[in-house]
């Protein structure tokens, strides 16, 4: 049994430090770099902000790209095994959010919102930093170095000062390899996901954009010879409309709630944009709670089938990305910095617009929209004046019997996410504060 002493942040294992972070550093940290317009597009694979929210481990994955000099790239690169922190955000919840570098198969370099901190490998092990920070202590430990102008953010001499509990290496190891057990079956089920929702992107694709949907005889549509009309967006079938977003099938676009931090904690679950940002698709997840009387509540309630959209984002890429609402036991509310949608069922598929905003072309239009000022941003106002595409429902509806099934695997494998998170979020605080320690 372990004996204890007594630190600012409670009792902990006798034998483990505590002490700064900047106690375990390779390097001291670093500030991402910035570039500007005519620099981007090509050259070395940058780390955004959006990175940043979507992932907590980063693999090998395209991203955008910047030219950098030589110097600069040896300055700002980013290694498998650095940490990233998200320097600043909108939200409070978002600022200090921690990323883990994997292995990278080319250069990577990562912008000015975010700082890099570099562990030494042979005093701490990273995964473990990583699993440290992501835990509750982690985020209260951030939260105590939040600085809140006009974003909320941390500053790196912060970040390192910070106390850390730190057993010995081998165990840091230990500790670090169990959670990352069960992420990894949790990223075997999201990969299973991403297969799934590609081959419903593809069909997409095939139907609504290059407009091969079956006809009568089920042959593709256009390639046999089907009807085109012009229109604003260009050739569409024969039938189809373009028409302003808000006249054809919303019962209503509205922006959500802006509730103090001080009165969360209780009441309904409230989407804001981090789950956004990590869920294409929003059904039984755990949030954040607000407390709101029955009328407020009824203005701004979520149902099954709406869409959310981010009002706002630090870059630009972020402003106008959607979420679906499926599914839940709980009844939920959205923040005000996000767009809610509702589509009249009788007029329009949910799931249709869905997979429209997630396209290439979707997502063109809605970038269109975005206005840079303080932040990236777009307004309900402007989102309802959109020209969109409008195929008949009943093709709407067929595509989604198709997906349907593929949709119900999803929630599916999202479900055993959860468990598995829940799991994993358990023995979290165990780990890092010693009350469960790993045998040899």
């Amino acid at each position: 049994m372990s004996e204890w002493r007594e630190t600012e942040i409670g009792l902990i294992p006798k034998e483990w430090n505590y002490i700064p972070f900047k106690q375990v550093l390779a390097e001291p940290t670093r500030n991402g770099i910035y570039k500007s317009k005519e620099y981007h597009g090509t050259g070395i694979r940058v780390v955004n902000m959006k990175e940043i929210f979507a992932f907590d481990k980063l693999p090998n994955i395209e991203m955008s790209r910047i030219e950098l000099t030589k110097s600069e790239l040896e300055k700002a690169s980013v290694h498998e095994n650095d940490l990233l922190f998200a320097r600043r955000s909108i939200v409070a919840e978002g600022a200090g959010k921690c990323t883990l570098i994997l292995n990278q198969k080319e250069p990577l370099t990562f912008e000015s919102s975010i700082i890099r901190v570099r562990p030494d490998q042979e005093r701490a092990n990273s995964e473990y930093i990583f699993y440290l920070f992501f835990s509750t202590f982690g985020k209260y430990l951030l939260r105590t170095i939040l600085r809140q102008v006009a974003v909320s953010g941390i500053t790196g001499t912060d970040l390192v000062n910070l106390k850390l509990p730190l057993p010995a290496l081998q165990e840091q190891k230990k500790i670090a390899a169990v959670l990352s057990c069960l992420d990894a079956k949790i990223e075997n089920l999201r990969k299973q996901n991403e297969t799934l929702e590609r081959i419903a992107q593809t069909l997409f694709k095939h139907w609504f954009i290059d407009f091969e949907f079956p006809n009568e005889k089920g042959e593709p549509y256009r390639s046999s010879g089907g009807a085109m009309q012009p229109s604003e967006l260009g050739e569409i079938p024969a039938g189809w409309r373009v028409s302003p977003f808000e006249t054809t099938f919303l019962i209503s676009l509205r922006n959500g709630l802006t509730k103090p931090r001080q009165v969360r904690g209780r009441g309904f679950y409230m989407v804001n944009m981090g789950e956004l940002f990590a869920n294409k698709r929003i059904g039984d997840l755990e949030m954040d709670r607000v407390p709101l009387s029955e009328a407020e509540f009824q203005k701004s309630m979520l149902q099954t089938g709406d869409i959310l959209f981010a009002r706002q984002s630090l870059i630009r890429e972020g402003a106008g990305q959607c979420s679906i609402i499926t599914e839940s036991s709980e009844k939920r509310t959205f923040e005000g910095h996000l767009i809610r949608c509702r589509i009249d069922p009788k007029k329009a598929n949910s799931f249709y617009f869905f997979y429209h905003f997630w396209s290439c072309a979707g997502r063109f239009q809605i970038q269109a929209l975005v206005e840079q000022v303080a932040a990236a941003g777009i307004r309900a106002s402007d989102l309802a004046k959109l020209e969109v595409l409008i195929p008949p429902i009943n093709l709407q509806n067929l595509f989604f019997s198709i997906i349907k099934p593929m949709e119900q695997s999803i929630a599916l494998n999202l479900r055993q996410i959860q468990t598995l998170t829940k799991t994993r979020d358990t023995l979290l605080p165990k780990l890092m504060s010693g009350k469960l320690r790993l045998t040899k």
